[in-house]
């Protein structure tokens, strides 16, 4: 494991790390909690965070804390809390503040790796269970509820632009090769979405969203193409060698004032215009908000449709 130690002291950090060394583990020493934070942020790889109560000019708990902000609901991080007091109000105070164990300083070694090897395991456990909740077992991509999280993580920029698109005729897709084969097309389909786009998300069935953070209307425009001259490149002869698939693209703006949620249902209205439009091609939203209303009352309006024009 990867495993952060912060301490204020040089020869606790070179006595704990040279022990954790010898027993297999990556030690990132750290004499202030700044430090600490500044790695954790960094490298999304830390495993465990090791830490004494008493610092300099941030305390073990508002380190602890500040920690668990930093990780967030998406990510395993293990927080084991040193201190030379064993008092009762000191241990609760430190799991309260969102340690997850606490040992006496100085640890002896065999009760300290003893300890992060229920670390080892927790973090396994917790990792395999974010996984469930955030990835979607067929793609492999974020499902509709990571991606909506994701996206809310990410600072906001002068422009961001968001896409939606679906499979053309999947429901015949279905119909004549069966539900197998669908799973295959739409493993197939995330595959050369997420080769273009780094955000993309599995949101129900054959629909997929993209974020572009930074991105303009345009950049979503050209990255949607490339993902539609990809998807309507593949093959699958394991199905039938004459299969041959399309995707329709709504690309938008996703304005700062508003949510995610918002700006996908004005590129939602671009992929039913793109649907209208003959299908396999890209559209980009350029209804004002009132135009939006609008259209999301009419009858062929996204989510008041009777069924999908697929």
């Amino acid at each position: 494991m990867k495993i952060v130690i912060v301490d204020p002291s040089r020869v606790v950090l070179k006595v704990l790390g040279a022990t954790l060394e010898n027993a297999g583990h990556e030690v990132v020493p750290c004499t202030d909690a700044m430090a600490a934070i500044e790695r954790l942020r960094q490298d999304s790889f830390v495993d465990v965070l090791v830490t004494s109560l008493q610092l300099d000019g941030m305390s073990g708990l508002q380190l602890t804390r500040q920690a668990r902000l930093v990780a967030g609901s998406r990510r395993a991080l293990y927080i084991l809390v040193m201190s030379s007091s064993s008092e009762r109000s000191t241990v609760v105070e430190a799991l309260d503040s969102g340690a997850d164990d606490f040992i006496v300083k100085p640890p002896a070694a065999d009760e300290l790796l003893a300890r992060l090897r229920v670390a080892c395991r927790l973090a396994r456990l917790q990792s395999d269970l974010i996984r469930l909740a955030t990835i979607d077992a067929l793609t492999g991509l974020l499902n509709r509820r990571a991606f909506f999280e994701t996206a809310a993580l990410y600072s906001r920029c002068e422009t961001d632009a968001v896409a939606i698109f679906d499979i053309d005729r999947f429901k015949q897709i279905n119909d004549t090769y069966g539900h197998s084969a669908g799973d295959v097309v739409i493993a197939a389909v995330a595959h050369a979405a997420s080769a273009r786009c780094a955000m993309v998300g599995r949101l129900g069935g054959e629909e997929f969203g993209l974020l572009f953070p930074g991105g303009s209307v345009k950049d979503a425009v050209t990255t949607c193409e490339a993902v539609r001259l990809d998807v309507a490149a593949l093959s699958f002869p394991e199905i039938d060698p004459r299969l041959r698939i399309t995707c329709s693209f709504g690309a938008g703006e996703w304005r700062r004032d508003e949510l995610m949620d918002e700006a996908l249902k004005r590129a939602d209205v671009a992929l039913y215009a793109a649907k209208a439009g003959g299908r396999n091609r890209v559209m980009a939203a350029t209804l004002s908000p009132n135009d939006v209303a609008m259209a999301m009352s009419s009858p062929l309006a996204p989510g008041r449709r009777p069924s999908r024009l697929n």
